[in-house]
């Protein structure tokens, strides 16, 4: 891998900041997008069946390209893949701006579906930089960071929506964005000398870590000998060699239990907000109104959680694992009151703590998969756990449906049972701290 990091004269601090800066305008930009793509393939003639249909090729090549594209990170480098998806990304999104016809917007979706991977690199990025400790610390706020571009977007694409061609400005300011982020990572002041010595010091940790844990390290122990052979002038072929390499390596390794936790808290997580609108309109008669009001509410909620990490892990004096546990414990209650909730007050406390917990849980299930697998496979571990995730978004849409044929409460009552059932897998299939460790996994 090419290690490559900040200059000496730069501090630590301000290049995650601009890290940070690049996660806001990805997710801020997106979003002004998001909402109004169902309108605009839909006024290029399409079909529902048919919108469906386009709809999932982005989340097909996702589901796909995401452990590439976290391994490729890997192999070549976290700027350079950085670079390269951010600039695939804003080509999407330029497409999208001029897509008059549908094989136009089939065309923008298919390079955004490949290298829409930006922020799963920012994390492994992030992960490279600082220490373990500190590690759900920084992914917290970067996630927090970057739902609040998530919570603005939809704002201004709304408001651009109603001016003549506002869903070609949206999208054109969407391109925008994306080449002010690959501007931000190309003069970003990366150097070979400082990285090198953070990864050694960080590497040092986690081998002392290994060998009180051997039995969790054999992803980077078959990963360590490639991690610091420079790709600058690596064959094509070698490099994805070294990709397909790395991936065998993860999707042999004992990492499954974790990732099986991922996707049944995905879908438990989807399953709640599968039919949240119509089940408010059947069961308490609310106008879609104030449902928007709420989903609003439970988004600004879920961003400022993010910044509770860093003082709940020091609650938790750094066990990552009983964060995740106790937060997963508590959203499968969560959905299980609001399934069996009676008044809408309850769904209001319901969806209050139900963005907490789910915020937490998302930022240390990721902390968890790098504790197992090492930093030396960070993309390509994290491009993983977003394939377990984008699997998950596949499969609820058709568990909902299922599940609709019985009651408007099916759904949410669904999520609980797999969220259930992923606490049990932490329980029984994990195993637990011990009185010399923090977490031993």
């Amino acid at each position: 891998m090419e290690i490559k990091c900040i200059a000496p004269q730069m501090p630590l601090r301000r290049f995650i900041l601009c890290i940070y800066v690049v996660g806001f305008m990805d997710l801020f930009g997106v979003s002004m997008i998001i909402p109004l793509l169902s309108h605009h393939v839909k006024s290029l003639g399409a079909t529902p069946t048919v919108a469906g249909i386009i709809g999932s090729v982005y989340g097909v090549l996702q589901l796909f390209s995401s452990t590439l594209v976290g391994s490729w990170s890997d192999v070549i480098g976290r700027r350079r893949s950085l670079l390269m998806c951010v600039t695939f990304s804003a080509l999407g999104y330029g497409l999208l701006g001029v897509s008059s016809t549908l094989i136009l917007y089939i065309l923008a979706r298919i390079p955004v579906g490949i290298f829409k991977h930006s922020l799963s690199i920012c994390k492994a990025l992030l992960s490279d930089l600082v220490s373990e400790n500190e590690r759900p610390l920084v992914i917290g706020h970067f996630n927090a960071v970057s739902s609040v571009g998530f919570i603005l977007g939809p704002a201004v694409g709304g408001y651009l929506t109603e001016l003549e061609g506002g869903f070609y400005i949206s999208s054109f300011i969407c391109c925008s964005l994306f080449i002010l982020n690959a501007g931000l990572v190309w003069i970003l002041p990366w150097d070979d000398t400082a990285v090198a010595q953070s990864h050694f010091s960080n590497n040092k940790k986690n081998h002392r870590r290994d060998r009180a844990q051997p039995w969790t390290s054999n992803v980077e122990n078959s990963l360590i000998s490639m991690a610091s052979i420079k790709t600058h002038f690596k064959p094509a072929w070698n490099e994805f060699t070294s990709v397909l390499q790395k991936i065998s390596i993860v999707l042999s390794s004992n990492l499954w239990d974790v990732f099986s936790i991922r996707f049944l808290m995905t879908l438990a997580v989807m399953l709640y907000y599968s039919n949240f609108a119509l089940a408010l309109e059947e069961r308490f008669f609310l106008k879609q109104k104030m449902t928007g009001y709420l989903i609003s509410y439970s988004s600004t909620i879920g961003a400022f959680a993010g910044f509770l990490v860093g003082p709940i892990t020091k609650l938790y004096l750094g066990n990552t694992y009983s964060m995740l546990l106790h937060s997963s414990i508590l959203t499968c209650c969560l959905i299980f009151f609001y399934a069996s909730a009676v008044a809408f007050w309850q769904v209001f406390l319901c969806a209050t703590f139900f963005s907490i917990s789910t915020t937490i849980g998302r930022t240390c299930i990721t902390d968890l998969e790098l504790r197992c697998g090492g930093t030396q496979a960070s993309g390509t571990l994290i491009g993983a756990g977003q394939s377990i995730a984008a699997l998950g978004r596949v499969a609820a849409p058709i568990l909902s449906g299922f599940a609709q044929e019985f009651s408007p409460c099916g759904p949410p009552w669904l999520g609980a049972i797999l969220a259930l059932s992923a606490v049990m897998l932490m329980l029984f299939r994990i195993p637990q701290e011990n009185e010399s460790k923090k977490i031993k996994i």
